[in-house]
């Protein structure tokens, strides 16, 4: 009898921990895999990346995991709402809540400079990278 009231401990703290990381997982962080070179040196192909999901502060500077084109991707943010960039040759302004993101391997990056419609929105933004 003792061994089940020790094995029913067991599986319960199993279970608690299960979903303990599975909220981790699902909620606050999110493990990704840079799968090219676009974001070399920064992040060499086969990355692993942890995101924040929490954030919700994204400026300059920061790498983002987003979704663009029913796909997952990592960029660096280099203009945020109501900075200019330069596209095409023409002025544009980054609109209100929206930002304008580039690979750091600008020789292999397909990104805000390609796309038709060049800038990412806040609600796209799955998590900041953090490490």
């Amino acid at each position: 009898m003792k061994w089940l009231k020790q094995s029913r401990k067991q599986i319960v703290l199993v279970v608690a921990v299960t979903i303990t990381v599975t909220i981790l997982l699902k909620i606050v962080f999110l493990i990704g895999y840079v799968p090219s070179e676009s974001m070399e040196p920064t992040l060499p192909k086969g990355s692993l990346v942890i995101g924040y999901r929490l954030c919700s502060e994204y400026g300059v500077g920061d790498i983002i995991i987003f979704s663009h084109a029913n796909k997952l991707l990592v960029k660096r943010i280099i203009a945020a709402e109501g900075d200019f960039v330069v596209k095409d040759g023409v002025k544009k302004l980054v609109p209100k809540g929206c930002f304008y993101v580039v690979g750091d391997n600008l020789d292999n990056s397909y990104d805000s400079r390609y796309w038709e419609e060049p800038f990412i929105h806040r609600k796209d933004i799955i998590a900041k990278v953090i490490f």
